[in-house]
């Protein structure tokens, strides 16, 4: 009896070894955050995509934990703008860090 107890009590601790190796910190996401944050990078970039008055092929978009960061060149201010606008209308979206120069 006291054979399978040991099992049981080794399983458990490569269970929860797995489990903590899957949790993020300050510093560093979790797996779930790291999905979630590439889902916002797509949406965001799908809706800089879709708005007509900006060049996505010149806009870089980067997630961490929500936090977008917006980089690249536009040709005016009110691009960076309207960058900064559509980037914050998507779900999930936390804040905006937007890095955009005019060229």
């Amino acid at each position: 009896m006291k054979a399978k107890q040991r099992i049981s009590a080794i399983l458990a601790a490569f269970a929860f070894a797995a489990l903590a190796g899957c949790a993020g910190s300050r510093t560093q996401e979790s797996t779930g955050q790291y999905f979630d944050d590439a889902a916002i990078t797509t949406k965001v970039k799908t809706a800089i995509f879709n708005d007509p008055n900006l060049k996505a092929n010149e806009i870089g978009v980067e997630t961490y934990k929500g936090a977008v960061q917006l980089s690249g060149f536009v040709s005016s201010q009110s691009e960076i703008n309207r960058a900064t606008e559509v980037a914050r209308s998507v779900a999930g979206v936390k804040s905006v860090n937007n890095d955009i120069h005019v060229k």
